[in-house]
């Protein structure tokens, strides 16, 4: 985690109504599939993980045998397990703890977590608070790297990260560094390997397009801290565009926010900065199928209260009998959201919206999430571009919203002609955004009218086809203009 955090940002903005709306899934996959699979936390140094000295995480102790470090590490994995479901652990590193004494003690915590069938993240931490973001020493950052591979490359449940934060460089230049690394660490196999995004890992759009890193995994970081205030959708829209087109290769591996003064992660009307940028980030998550390492479980920096005030859990005890207990219920509830777990995280409402005459769903076109990807009528299932949010405006209208993509369902330049297309497209102020639900008489569909045009979503040509586009027509009183909502 960057040392220099600007706590507390706290945000003025007013409050999103978030009402439900129609949900239902196509003939594609959410834009993410393949990093669910982490549920984990960041096990870290109280101080924080820049260090010129080797690194003796939080309830460890310098003098530690590898047997008492493991059996700490059990006893801590056990409440993680147990409160959270966690199955990953991510473990910082540095030239000063690998290869030396205290590192083999310290193996005992990876080795805790991979007994148990665990994934251990092992992300090194630049040798002390001052060095800018960069490797100091190559040849010692290799040597380090080499004896971390050669130990674990074989075991499928060890990853690595080859750098944590590298905001030392520029995107060209980090780039290449980690290509070199994959070069020289054929021991570590690429889909194990996470390389971090550029700056402070908070950007994967240049690597996402290098080939060089085709077949790795991405390390992803998103704090409040990093940038201003913002809405919830405002923060939402801001990590989906960092991802790039990569979230299904996407960790995020650093995400957190107060956990010790009784913010309500549920409650989606909220003011408070940071619970608009949880709720954001984990629903992000949630919607592109993403794991997570939250930042920290313990850990991290004291400040003057003692210790990180993003810290998931309390840790008690002492000896090898150590006990965690979950600081904030809502948050952490909200971070099984995130992981995709059957809780209620207080997600937004969604739902389908079905057409009378075909029984097809609205569905973003290939699950896009690009600005004027076209809304046709598909098959029902369960993906996200399928699964819509109903947002009042207080008006008599309504926003309708894409969850996999956070967009509003939009009628293409604002035209007020027949047939013109139906889109989706970032959400904004205009009214070729805003539907009124007009109820059907006698039944119970609605017609779904544009606000600057009066015409209704109309599926062209009262098709019952896949991937038939809608439009907007005329109201007429058809089927293909009718929507169970």
């Amino acid at each position: 985690m960057h040392t220099s955090r600007a706590r507390r940002l706290l945000a003025a903005l007013t409050a999103l109504l978030l009402l439900p709306i129609i949900a239902v899934s196509s003939w594609t996959t959410p834009a993410a599939a393949a990093t669910s699979q982490f549920r984990g936390m960041n096990w870290a140094v109280l101080g924080d993980n820049f260090s010129t000295g080797p690194l003796v995480i939080d309830g460890l102790s310098a003098s530690d045998s590898y047997a008492t470090v493991q059996a700490k590490a059990n006893a801590l994995y056990d409440d993680m397990q147990s409160s959270l479901g966690v199955n990953t652990v991510r473990l910082p590193i540095n030239t000063h703890t690998v290869g030396t004494s205290w590192w083999n003690a310290y193996r005992g915590a990876i080795d805790a977590a991979t007994a148990r069938g665990w994934k251990v993240i092992l992300a090194y931490w630049e040798d002390g608070a001052a060095s800018g973001g960069r490797v100091t020493n190559l040849p010692a950052w290799h040597a380090m790297w080499s004896t971390v591979t050669s130990q674990y490359g074989s075991n499928g449940l060890v990853y690595f990260e080859p750098m944590n934060e590298p905001h030392g460089y520029s995107s060209a230049e980090w780039r290449n560094l980690a290509a070199d690394w994959l070069t020289s660490h054929s021991a570590a196999p690429p889909s194990r390997v996470l390389v971090g995004g550029t700056g402070f890992s908070q950007d994967l759009r240049d690597l996402c397009t290098d080939s060089r890193f085709s077949g790795t995994l991405f390390s992803f970081h998103h704090y409040a801290f990093f940038y201003a205030a913002n809405t919830y959708d405002g923060w939402r829209s801001h990590v989906q565009t960092r991802l790039g087109t990569c979230a299904s290769r996407a960790v995020v591996t650093e995400f957190g926010a107060p956990m010790n003064n009784g913010l309500n992660y549920a409650d989606a009307n909220s003011t408070d900065n940071f619970v608009r940028h949880i709720r954001a980030v984990t629903q992000v998550m949630r919607d592109n199928s993403m794991g997570g390492t939250y930042w920290p479980a313990i850990g991290g920096k004291p400040g003057d209260i003692g210790y990180d005030w993003y810290s998931m859990y309390a840790k008690s005890g002492t000896g090898t009998n150590l006990d965690l207990t979950i600081r904030n219920p809502s948050g952490a509830t909200r971070l099984r959201y995130g992981w995709g777990d059957a809780v209620d995280g207080g997600g937004p409402t969604t739902t389908q919206i079905v057409n009378q005459n075909s029984g097809k769903c609205a569905d973003v076109l290939q699950a896009s999430t690009a600005n004027a990807a076209e809304i046709v009528q598909y098959t029902c299932g369960g993906a996200g571009n399928q699964q819509w949010q109903l947002r009042d405006l207080g008006n008599g209208y309504h926003n309708i919203v894409a969850q996999h993509s956070g967009k509003c369902l939009d009628v293409n330049g604002a035209s007020t002609a027949n047939n013109a297309p139906v889109i989706q497209y970032t959400c904004g102020t205009g009214t070729n955004q805003q539907w009124q639900l007009r109820p059907v008489s006698g039944t119970s569909y609605v017609e779904l009218v544009a606000r600057h045009s009066g015409k209704c979503l109309d599926v062209s040509g009262q098709s019952t086809a896949d991937s038939a586009r809608l439009q907007q027509y005329t109201c007429w009183g058809g089927a293909n203009q009718h929507w169970d909502v």
